[in-house]
Order: structure tokens, then C-alpha cells, then sequence
């Protein structure tokens, strides 16, 4: 059975198959040669599988996301961001990188943060000087830090699937999104002072500064909102979101007034089509997941893992190997679905936290979202840019390299990733 799912699960990925179909119909394969369960099965495990109170939070968060964006937020956001480090030696590069770990606060999805601050920020840096297969670049990286800041859709899809707490997961992605902001920034920073990259010249002053922060406010009060509801106990992480989205609703109709009720209709189907594609791959990794948890496959995984070594550093180690392999080549939440049930019992039984282990997972499949050859932010910011993936994918390796380091970071220090949950009572 395991040769079965492993062939026919290369053999669909290999063909450019879409990865919702690869897990069906690797899953349907399995069932058809197992020959004891009705195919009816795969109906009722792709329902299930989505039929979960906490996972309507993922379409409220998208709808929050597009409605801020439409609402002149993302503009915003810049606008702030720029008066903050666009006198820095490759001002736009950095403004990219701060604009991205600000904007992960609304949408807590990377490919909306590639689309949404991409289609303005690519053609900006171009038109400054910025060689085009860079911008794309740093963009397509540091939209990573979209789904590890909270409010995360993958770190909402890992809790529901490890019963553990999202606030608590919520609160341990801060520290390495803002690590991987830094080091992005450090980066990017070396790369723009030897290729004569431009800054902005002409000072920001006080009033300006003022007037810029007032408008970035409208967008970072979503997360306080979310979060401070969370844990506060005010309302569950689903509630919040729709909170979220009847926040980002006032702010577009009634304060910057930049949202129109005809832009309603576009902005629906937006996040309905997002929402779908997030969740046929969570439905058909259900699928997958239950037909290798029938056939005991997990307890064979992680008995091989546990045969390799008994040391939980060791064991790290090697988990971010395979994690990031599997990054790769396979959807952050179909990935989630498949491995938690198989990984995270493993590494709490030698002594790892669950919400630590969270971090660690979540954190290393998103570094995947910015790397070839499934990397979907790649996709949208070639896609932008207009250049092939070999052009990007020459730039924006030392953002991954940097990317990884920070992974090696907070999982060998702990206490980085865990001092607020720490602090707020989840450890």
C-alpha cells in the first residue's frame, strides 16, 4: 500500500497535476486498491474534513484581507513604511520588506501580500532603478512573513489539526516574522549598497510623519483587534475574524471612503475563489490523511524517525530537513494536514512543546511558499514582473538562505518564539 501512494503521488505531482487533485486522487487510488471501502468514502472524509467551526475563520480572514486592500489601506501601509526606512540605502527594498511584515497583520496569507503590495511595489522599484528579477525577488520573499505573523491561515489549519490553542500559535509567529523581516532587511540592505541601489533623498518631516502614521493605524488596529478579542476571551479566533471583516467594512465605506458598495460584489468572489482553493486541498488532504491513518502508515513514519535517533536536537535537525524538502513540493496546508498527525505526537514525546513544534512547522513549510519549483508567491511575482522563474529564483536565494537561518534559530532558542505565549499563560 505505501508503494501504491507514493508512486501514484509522484506520478500526479510530476505531471503538473494541481495538488488538491494529486492528494484525490492518490487518495482514491489507495482506496481502489485497498478494495474494503466504498469509494462514497472520499465524499465524506473531503466533508468532514472541512466541517469545523475554526476553519470558518480562514474565508473571514481573506474577505478582512480584501476588503482592507480595496479600502486604500495597502497604500497606506507604504506610504508608512516608506517614511520609515526609504532613506535606508535601497529605500524600496526595505519599504517592500516592512510593508510586508505590516501588511501580514490584515490578510495572514503570503499570496495575497505578493499580489496586493507586488502590483504596486514591483513597477515602483523598476522605474527607481531596481533591477526587475530582484524586485520581484524581494518581494516574492518577504511575502512570507504574510502567514507567520498572526492572523495566519496556516497556523489556524495546524491548531485545528494538533488541537492546540491558535491564540497561543497566534502569539509565537511575532518572533520569527519579525526575525525574517530583519534579516531580510540586512540582506537586502548589502546587496542594494554594491549595486548602487537607490534611496529616497528628500527628508520626511514631523507633520508628514504624522499624517502617515494615522493612516497605517486604520490597518494595524485589525491585529490588536483579533488578538486582544482572542485572548482576551471576548470571542473565539473564527468570531474575531468576522469582526475583522465588519472593521475592515467601516473603515472602506465610512473613514477613508475609498471602499464603494459596487466594489462588494468583486471583492466577494475574490475571497470566495481563495477560500475554495485553500479549502479543496484541506478537504482532499483529509482524505489522504484518514486513508494513511487506516493503513497505520504514520506509526511506520515516525518509527523510522524514532530508529534514526532518540535526541530531540538531533530529531529537530533532521524534521526541518525533511520539512523543508516537503515545502517544496507540496501546499503548506495540505502538508500540515498530512504530517501533524504523524509528527507533532512524536516530537512531544520527546520532550518538544506542542505550540513550539507549531511554530517550527508552520514557519518552515511557509519558507516553501518562496521556493521552486511549487512556490506559489514565486508564480504571482513572475507573473507581475513578467520574467521566468530561473531570473527570480537566481535572486532570491540569499532571502531563503537568511529565512532558514532564523528557522535553525527559533528552534534551537525557544524561548524567542515562546516568551509571549509564555507570557500570556499558553506555556
Amino acid at each position: 500500500m505505501v508503494r501504491v501512494i507514493v508512486l501514484t503521488f509522484l506520478g500526479t505531482l510530476i505531471t503538473g497535476m494541481p495538488i488538491a487533485f494529486v492528494l484525490g486522487v492518490t487518495a482514491a487510488v489507495a482506496l481502489t486498491f485497498w478494495g474494503r471501502t466504498p469509494m462514497l468514502v472520499i465524499a465524506q472524509r473531503m466533508f468532514t474534513g472541512i466541517d469545523q467551526f475554526p476553519l470558518m475563520a480562514i474565508p473571514f480572514f481573506i474577505l478582512a484581507g480584501e476588503m482592507m486592500n480595496t479600502g486604500g489601506i495597502t497604500r497606506g501601509l507604504l506610504r508608512f513604511s516608506d517614511a520609515l526606512v526609504g532613506h535606508i540605502r535601497g529605500g524600496l527594498a526595505h519599504v517592500n520588506i516592512v510593508a510586508s511584515v505590516l501588511f501580514a497583520g490584515i490578510t495572514g496569507s503570503a499570496v495575497a501580500d505578493t499580489s496586493a503590495l507586488g502590483s504596486i511595489l514591483i513597477p515602483a522599484m523598476v522605474e527607481e532603478g531596481y533591477d526587475v528579477d530582484f524586485s520581484a525577488a524581494v518581494t516574492a520573499a518577504s511575502s512570507v512573513v504574510g502567514p507567520i505573523i498572526p492572523p495566519s491561515i496556516p497556523a489556524v489549519i495546524y491548531a485545528v489539526t494538533a488541537g492546540i490553542s491558535i491564540g497561543g500559535l497566534f502569539l509565537a509567529g511575532f518572533a520569527p516574522g519579525i526575525l525574517f523581516g530583519i534579516g531580510m532587511m540586512v540582506v537586502a540592505y548589502f546587496i542594494s549598497k554594491k549595486r548602487g541601489y537607490p534611496r529616497r533623498e528628500t527628508p520626511i518631516t514631523l507633520g508628514q510623519f504624522i499624517d502617515t502614521l494615522k493612516r497605517a493605524i486604520l490597518a494595524l488596529v485589525m491585529p490588536a483587534i483579533i488578538l486582544g478579542g482572542v485572548l482576551s476571551g471576548v470571542f473565539t479566533p473564527t468570531e474575531a475574524a468576522a469582526v475583522a471583516v465588519a472593521y475592515g467594512l467601516v473603515v472602506g465605506l465610512f473613514i477613508t471612503r475609498e471602499l464603494k458598495l459596487q466594489d462588494l460584489p468583486g471583492i466577494m468572489i475574490r475571497a470566495g475563489l481563495t477560500t475554495s482553493m485553500i479549502l479543496l486541498v484541506v478537504a482532499c488532504a483529509s482524505i489522504l490523511s484518514w486513508v494513511l491513518s487506516t493503513q497505520k502508515i504514520p506509526a511506520q513514519i515516525a518509527a523510522f524517525f524514532l530508529s534514526l535517533t532518540t535526541n530531540p536536537l538531533v530529531m529537530l535537525f533532521i524534521i526541518n530537513i525533511f520539512l523543508l524538502f516537503v515545502g517544496c513540493v507540496m501546499d503548506t496546508s495540505a502538508a500540515i494536514i498530512i504530517l501533524v498527525p504523524i509528527l507533532s505526537p512524536m516530537m512531544e514525546s520527546l520532550g518538544i512543546h506542542p505550540l513550539h513544534f507549531g511554530c517550527i512547522m508552520v514557519v518552515n513549510l511557509c519558507i516553501g511558499l518562496a521556493t521552486p519549483p511549487v512556490g506559489l508567491c514565486l508564480f504571482v511575482a513572475c507573473g507581475i514582473s513578467k520574467i521566468g522563474l530561473e531570473d527570480i529564483t537566481r535572486e532570491i536565494w540569499p532571502f531563503i538562505v537568511v529565512e532558514i537561518l532564523v528557522l535553525f534559530i527559533i528552534t534551537y532558542f525557544p524561548a524567542i518564539p515562546m516568551f509571549l505565549p509564555k507570557v500570556m499563560g499558553f506555556y
